[in-house]
């Protein structure tokens, strides 16, 4: 069966907090869901702001290959006509083929929320779906707070679904919308809604009790083809149902027909892209996107996922366009770092030079504070030099820092001259937020005369542990950096007793690795 995709990351998502999308981000937005294989995007409130109005008439110019946008909005407010309400006329000045208006399901927002009657409700409702329709509008008709009006009033919330379909509504979707509604009960509640319509069934679910994904499967397991989401869950509170999850679990586990099978490789490059445009964090810990689902720690588990994948991971990496990782770490020893080797040199065995050159290697950096488990950056280039690869790709010939006087708003200075080959490069300054901060901008500012890739890198996270404490401020520490060309993620690390070396140190494992991948040495 064909579950149609309806992706709500514009408008929905964008009330998560921390989130502003620029016109230019939800266009670039619109493009991926597009080529990845959405049916629906929900592009925004064009009766809410006048950034969501303004993006339609670009968004209209798009040459959109599968997805058809649609533009949200409330029903006409009570006693008035449908034909005078101003956001219903924005909506229909959207130019969408497809709109979506919401509506009230639930009795205790009827009468405390927009405070008018049952009956008037219904009206509104009735009024506001056939008005569009009488404009040419495909209408999907969102019954907000479904399931507490349905607990509430089973009546009443089952009168406001027929009223929309009456009305001439193609889609009615059911909103947990203050996700809170345990999977079960919305399971019996949509097999029932399924014996009382005749059009298509959808569902809308929030995530504030963390059952947003099961609810979702449980609606579509019940007569749901029509579900609703965002991309990495991003959303009002706790968020909304994350389409990604959604989508690998009823196409991998339970065979519905959601995106071509090809596109659903694309699934975690999607996720990472839109997280990076969102400018916000990536949550590794994601199911199957994330860079931690498929990551193997302990001993026992590395050696049996090497022998039997299936005996540690409920699907194939690959799959979702994810990879398998292991990580370097006290607990997971030599068959941890023999299963990273031979991803760059599948000859490698327990017996190789290599392998304990690079052993020993690892455990002589530990011995000086460095830590590998999430610095695959780090070790990738050092098993590369065991195996001979490792390139010289640029030599710094000299740099510089300057301070400001402490608490002044000036920013941290940084020059630096860089070689490449027999290529001299010019002395290059450049500030920046803190010397690292500073350190960055000029060496990508020096390179990317030679590597213009440089440009699409940036750092993404930066963390600083002190190993020694007792040493008060002799101590040693540990610098974590954490980058990102947009598509992909890489994390490197460096040690000193000086911040700023250890600092120096990631940074440059960082360029050097991100050179390397384009190189194909990685």
């Amino acid at each position: 069966m064909k579950i149609d995709l309806f992706d709500t990351t514009l408008r929905d998502g964008a009330q998560n907090p921390g989130i502003s999308f620029s016109i230019e981000d939800k266009l670039r937005i619109i493009g991926l869901l597009d080529g990845f294989g959405i049916d629906y995007i929900e592009a925004g409130n064009p009766g809410s702001n006048p950034k969501d109005f303004e993006l339609f008439k670009p968004a209209a110019g798009l040459n959109l290959k599968h997805a058809k946008l649609a533009a949200f909005g409330p029903t006409c407010r009570a006693g008035i006509r449908a034909d005078e309400d101003e956001s219903l006329r924005k909506i229909i000045d959207a130019g969408t083929d497809y709109v979506v208006i919401f509506g009230k399901s639930w009795l205790l927002h009827v009468e405390h929320i927009i405070k008018t009657s049952a009956e008037e409700n219904l009206r509104i409702i009735f009024d506001s779906v056939k008005f569009m329709r009488e404009n040419n509008k495909k209408v999907f008709f969102d019954a907000e707070h479904f399931f507490d009006g349905y607990s509430d009033n089973k009546k009443y919330a089952l009168e406001v679904l027929r009223t929309a379909e009456s009305a001439g509504a193609e889609a009615i979707i059911l909103c947990d919308t203050n996700g809170g509604t345990l999977p079960d009960k919305i399971g019996v509640a949509v097999r029932e809604v399924s014996k009382n319509i005749n059009v298509k069934l959808g569902i809308h679910c929030h995530d504030d009790a963390g059952l947003s994904a099961a609810s979702t499967i449980e609606a579509v397991k019940n007569g749901a083809s029509h579900i609703q989401g965002t991309v990495n869950g991003l959303g009002e509170r706790c968020g909304n149902a994350d389409l990604c999850v959604l989508i690998a679990n009823l196409q991998l586990k339970l065979n519905y027909d959601c995106v071509q099978p090809d596109k659903l490789k694309n699934l975690t490059g999607l996720a990472r892209l839109i997280a990076e445009i969102s400018n916000v964090a990536f949550n590794e810990s994601t199911p199957f996107t994330g860079g931690h689902a498929f990551t193997h720690k302990a001993g026992m588990h590395i050696d049996a996922v090497n022998k039997l994948p299936v005996s540690f991971e409920h699907i194939q990496p690959d799959s979702v366009g994810n990879s398998r990782s292991t990580l370097i770490s006290e607990i997971a020893g030599r068959a941890a770092l023999l299963n990273r080797m031979k991803l760059f040199a599948p000859d490698i065995n327990k017996d190789s030079r290599e392998l304990k050159q690079v052993l020993e290697l690892v455990k002589s950096r530990e011995n000086e504070g460095y830590q590998f488990e999430n610095a695959e950056g780090s070790l990738d280039l050092i098993i590369l030099e065991s195996l001979k690869r490792r390139r010289s790709f640029f030599t710094v010939e000299t740099f510089k820092i300057s301070l400001a006087e402490p608490f002044k708003a000036e920013k941290a200075a940084a020059q630096i001259k860089v070689n490449v080959g027999e290529k001299r490069g010019a002395v290059i300054k450049a500030e920046g937020d803190g010397p690292v901060n500073a350190l960055d901008i000029a060496l990508r500012k020096a390179l990317t005369r030679f590597y213009p890739e440089l440009k699409s890198m940036k750092l993404i996270d930066y963390k600083v542990r002190v190993l020694n404490s007792n040493a008060a401020t002799a101590a040693k520490v540990r610098v974590l950096i954490e980058s990102s060309d947009g598509g992909r993620v890489w994390r490197t690390v460096g040690v000193s007793a000086d911040i700023i070396e250890a600092s120096w140190k990631a940074l440059l494992d960082s360029v050097e690795y991100k050179l390397s991948i384009d190189e194909g040495l990685l």
